[in-house]
């Protein structure tokens, strides 16, 4: 039996990547600041309570334990509940991650590592063209730098460890049945807290649910078993989601309120300028007018050789 390793592993994603690789046979160890209790009392499942900046328990989960594969889904943010991210947490993140993957490449015998990232490191075009892994970057928001340093400090490691099979996941804003915070901030009036729709809301936004992105690392832990299976990928759902559709979604599931129609040009003059460049920078939910019906998609050609992405907001759990 594999053993992985899941940091994050009693966060909204997490919780479900360790459920997904317990079904699927392997011993998951969990570490996290706290348990859910989403996994607990589970055959193989070991959950571990500590902060992923404490390198002392880091340290010891990778010398007393023959781990083969590592989930870094942790970072210094809890992207469950504040979307604000400081510049003392990129900070730390990056302390924490240039540890986890000197001490996992070196001190363990991991033959797998994925990384949890984002698709916030793009810059997203003006034109509706699809973003591909290969397209230019543009790190303008904390969580974005964030990020991106993991991506680097990983990728800076793996040099020296040439035969472990790595792969970034960059993937969208995720969202559940129940866990709608990434949708509604679409349709939310940052300046007094009212549901807004431009026009019909027929311009979309990409979105990952998160059992797509769970299928895709049980895909990767399952079958990646030489360097082909190696570099960056994108992961979200197959089609945009529209402002329509998260109206819909949101009456049908969960209570709304009234939602106020404006045309899109009305909805950006009254709403542009609102934020200064400091909460647009911390903020990883700020919605930007200026693209907000540009309609930018990721393109997961790449992903979906692996395997086919079939959740989507319509039959999401």
């Amino acid at each position: 039996m594999e053993t992985v390793l899941v940091t994050g592993g009693c966060g909204l994603i997490g919780q479900h990547i360790v459920s997904g690789l317990l079904k699927k046979g392997f011993a998951v160890i969990a570490v996290d600041t706290h348990d859910n209790g989403y996994n607990d009392n589970k055959l193989h499942y070991t959950f571990v309570p500590a902060d992923i900046t404490d390198k002392d328990v880091i340290g010891e989960l990778f010398e007393q334990n023959e781990i083969d594969i590592f989930v870094h889904a942790a970072c210094t943010v809890d992207n469950d509940l504040e979307p604000i991210v400081t510049d003392k947490q990129i900070k730390d993140s990056a302390a924490a991650d240039k540890f986890i993957y000197r001490y996992a490449m070196t001190s363990a015998k991991v033959r797998k590592i994925v990384l949890l990232s984002t698709d916030q490191v793009y810059d997203f075009p003006k034109t509706r063209e699809p973003i591909r892994e290969d397209n230019e970057l543009k790190i303008n928001s904390n969580y974005a730098a964030l990020k991106y340093a993991s991506e680097k400090a990983l990728i800076k490691e793996m040099a020296h460890h040439k035969d472990i099979i790595c792969c970034v996941l960059r993937f969208s804003p995720v969202y559940t049945l129940n866990y709608t915070d990434n949708l509604t901030s679409k349709i939310i009036d940052p300046k007094d807290g009212s549901l807004f729709v431009a026009g019909k809301g027929q311009y979309g936004f990409q979105f990952c649910c998160v059992h797509n992105l769970v299928d895709f690392i049980l895909c990767f832990a399952q079958n990646a078993d030489d360097m082909s299976y190696a570099g960056t990928y994108n992961v979200s759902d197959k089609l945009l989601i529209t402002a329509a559709d998260i109206i819909s979604f949101m009456r049908e599931h969960h209570s709304l309120g009234a939602v106020v129609s404006k045309t899109p040009s009305a909805a950006m003059s009254k709403l542009k300028g609102l934020f200064g460049n400091k909460e647009e920078k911390q903020n990883y939910r700020y919605l930007d007018l200026s693209k907000l019906e540009n309609n930018n998609m990721l393109d997961n050609t790449k992903a979906s050789k692996l395997l086919s992405f079939r959740w989507d907001i319509h039959n999401t759990k």
